[in-house]
């Protein structure tokens, strides 16, 4: 019971101290006359996906693969569907231009390339699918790249960027850092325990506990900043927190955990991983042939079926 207890906690202390943490750092970068778009690209992105990164490097610290890659390939399924599915519903998302030039191309890359990776793995005739070291660092290297080039494709909008007045002292922002980390290691500790524990006692795979329990849990931190910024009417903002973060979850989340300890790939994810890139199809098509660019609240409840669905399957596949 206690370790089930740390598991809730777990969550309250990966999404507090994500929160603290992104707040913290802003407000320090902002002071030191970093632009806004330069915080948002950066710390806002990673903060999101802070649970999913401290989830993962436990998991790959005390050797549960599974745990790790399902809940990076289930959280990227959840935000598409069940958080965009949620904004769009609270309200209509008009989109960005560079979301439709950046970064859906982005997410259809990203995962074709973990796919590629694991399948060039699998037809070395390895006994066992699996994310080497070598393959965590090339995930890493193209995270790189699409940083490079997503500042250099808005280099406009960083020059005319202004400096943005903060309030805050700067030792109360240091003391929002350390306490948001070290809510973040505990958070990730006895989330992945506490998952461990249930996996065994509940008869399941770490794979489908990852992608269905820990994956809901650590989007929380996206769906919250994405159900704030739709009932604020920032719509967009959603949109693109979500499609960054799977970026981030695929190519520098899985990339770091694999560059640690090489991570077992089971083929079965290899159906989710289809499922993650049809949803980011799905979006695309929505706003491509949708009508000004916009996922309306019918649409919204579409995603939410779907991914009831998806659910229901990873459920019943066990």
């Amino acid at each position: 019971m206690t370790l089930y207890f740390l598991f809730v906690l777990g969550f309250v202390f990966l999404i507090k101290g994500a929160d603290w943490l992104v707040e913290g750092s802003q407000s320090i970068a902002k002071r030191l006359g970093v632009s806004d778009f330069v915080v948002g690209l950066t710390v806002v992105s990673l903060g999101t996906s802070l649970p999913e990164l401290l989830v993962n490097l436990n998991a790959s610290l005390s050797g549960n693969g599974g745990l790790a890659v399902g809940t990076v390939v289930g959280s990227n399924i959840s935000n598409i569907l069940l958080i965009l599915g949620v904004s769009a519903i609270i309200h209509p998302i008009a989109v960005q231009r560079n979301v439709l030039t950046y970064q859906i191309p982005f997410n259809m890359l990203a995962a074709l390339l973990l796919g590629f990776l694991v399948s060039t793995s699998f037809a070395s005739f390895d006994k066992a699918m699996n994310i080497s070291r070598l393959d965590g660092f090339v995930l890493m290297g193209f995270f790189v790249l699409f940083l490079l080039f997503i500042v250099r494709s808005s280099k406009e909008e960083l020059l005319q960027e202004k400096r943005s007045d903060v309030q805050g002292h700067f030792l109360k922002s240091s003391v929002m850092i350390f306490v948001g980390a070290l809510g973040l290691y505990w958070g990730g500790k006895w989330v992945v325990d506490g998952a461990e524990q249930m996996a065994r006692s509940l008869g399941w795979s770490n794979e489908l506990l990852g992608l269905s329990i820990v994956a809901i849990g650590t989007s929380l931190p996206e769906l919250v900043t994405s159900a704030v910024a739709a009932s604020k009417k920032n719509a967009d903002i959603a949109l693109a927190n979500v499609l960054g973060s799977n970026i981030f979850n695929i190519l520098w989340v899985l990339g770091l955990s694999a560059a640690i300890r090489p991570i077992p790939f089971k083929p079965m994810v290899h159906t989710d991983l289809a499922v993650f890139m049809a949803s980011v199809l799905l979006v695309f098509l929505s706003l491509l042939f949708g009508g000004k660019s916009r996922l309306t609240r019918w649409k919204g409840l579409a995603f939410l079926f779907i991914y009831a669905l998806y659910l229901a399957f990873v459920m019943v596949r066990g």
